[in-house]
């Protein structure tokens, strides 16, 4: 056994995508691992006077009955980021989401709550595979595609996505060149548009392998979501910000609706609103009597909404950070007063003090929260309930199979 590797009992999962284990007093965070397996450990950060140490299982010597073939090889260890559950059983993979939900809102919200983790439609039938409607890669020395180590600037040459949709896979990325070093984002709307591939946010053409600098250049996509009987039609910045699960954006607007209620005639505000995806049908929800209030800080996704709500008479769109204009620190003094309802979906480190008080200022009846950070969720929903919201309902979905990322809906009340 060389230096660096070890022999650990697995312990319980953790936030970040690893188990914990220990050796010798030290807190070790293992990944490619599950809990309750005994494993060969190759360290991967060990320096003698850290607080904990980082470490990849390279050789399973007892076996988890969740433990399955890796879906993601590639992605095992020494590989890239981006798949480090594929050796787990999908309904094992939404228990571990589901219990780092929960613990984070035991330790930094004091809230001992059930928590579910529900799996998005078609993903079972996949195999948790074939749901990236975007990837972003980058070339290598010698132009091939791929993406980096996990927690490294090298770059891993790759066969194949296996997450990627099958629009995706077609265009055959892996057995193509670029430019060393370049950036590539692909993205393949789930709405049926043909996919676009960006080069350093540029349009690029693979058949002749080089920029697309036609004036009509494609740089934005269209987006369906059904809702109901309901399609809503969206067109977005190719290099924007849009959820990347294909069934994402629908599964989340109906936890949404879901959430707010009956809002006929309510004010709904629409905090870090993006290129419009709430807003649009919260605008049908609250009616012609009702107004729905956005706020986003983004240019191009304020761009995107303009576009997408032009034709809303009841929707206001504030260009803006969400903290300065809830706060009224903007040039401008804030025109946000008032709320019935508050729907947010910050940014992974999350809304945070500022914009928690400022909500709460607005007194609403109720607040749904959309989060991709179980921490930062856990966080801000203790600092509500310091501001006299209780949690009513949290529900998980696993917008990210073969990843440690969850997203949760919660709903809160006054």
């Amino acid at each position: 056994m060389r230096v660096a590797d070890i022999e650990l009992e697995i312990g319980p999962v953790a936030h970040g995508g690893h188990c914990v284990a220990r050796y010798d007093g030290r807190v070790v965070f293992v990944r490619h691992t599950l809990p309750g397996e005994r494993v060969r450990a190759r360290l991967t950060e060990a320096a003698p006077e850290a607080k904990f140490w980082r470490a990849d299982a390279v050789e399973v010597l007892e076996a988890s009955p969740d433990r399955v073939p890796s879906a993601w090889p590639a992605a095992g260890p020494g590989g890239v980021g981006g798949g480090e559950l594929a050796h787990v059983a999908l309904p094992a993979q939404r228990a571990w989401k589901a219990a780092v939900l929960r613990e984070q809102l035991q330790r930094l919200a004091r809230l001992d709550v059930p928590v579910e983790v529900l799996a998005a439609p078609g993903d079972d039938e996949r195999g948790g595979l074939e749901w990236r409607t975007r990837i972003e890669l980058v070339a290598d020395g010698s132009g091939r595609a791929g993406m980096r180590r996990h927690r490294s600037h090298d770059v891993v040459a790759l066969d194949e996505m296996p997450l990627a949709v099958p629009a995706i896979a077609e265009l055959d990325l892996f057995g193509r060149t670029f430019p060393a070093g370049v950036r590539i984002e692909v993205v393949a709307p789930a709405g049926g548009d043909q996919p676009i591939v960006l080069v350093e946010g540029e349009p690029f053409d693979l058949r002749h392998r080089r920029p697309d600098l036609r004036a009509n250049a494609r740089t934005t996509v269209r987006e369906r979501v059904q809702v109901g009987g309901t399609i809503y039609p969206f067109r977005v910045a190719a290099s924007g910000f849009w959820q990347v699960h294909r069934a994402a954006p629908e599964v989340l607007v109906g936890a949404v609706l879901a959430g707010v209620g009956d809002v006929v005639g309510s004010t709904v505000l629409d905090l870090y609103s993006g290129a419009g995806l709430f807003a649009a049908p919260l605008a049908d929800a609250v009616g012609p009597s009702g107004e729905v209030v956005s706020v986003e800080g983004d240019e191009r996704a304020v761009r995107d909404a303009r576009r997408n709500l032009h034709d809303r008479t009841n929707v206001e769109l504030h260009a803006g950070d969400v903290t300065r204009v809830l706060t009224g620190e903007r040039d401008a003094a804030s025109d946000v007063v008032h709320a019935d309802v508050v729907v947010l979906d910050p940014p992974r480190a999350g809304a945070g003090r500022k914009v928690v008080a400022a909500t709460a200022a607005l007194r609403p009846e109720r607040i749904v929260y959309v989060a991709c950070d179980p921490a930062a969720l856990a966080r801000d929903v203790g600092l509500l309930a310091e501001e006299g919201y209780g949690l009513e309902s949290v529900v998980g979905y696993d917008l990210f199979p073969m990843t440690h990322h969850v997203e949760a809906v919660a709903v809160l009340t006054r």
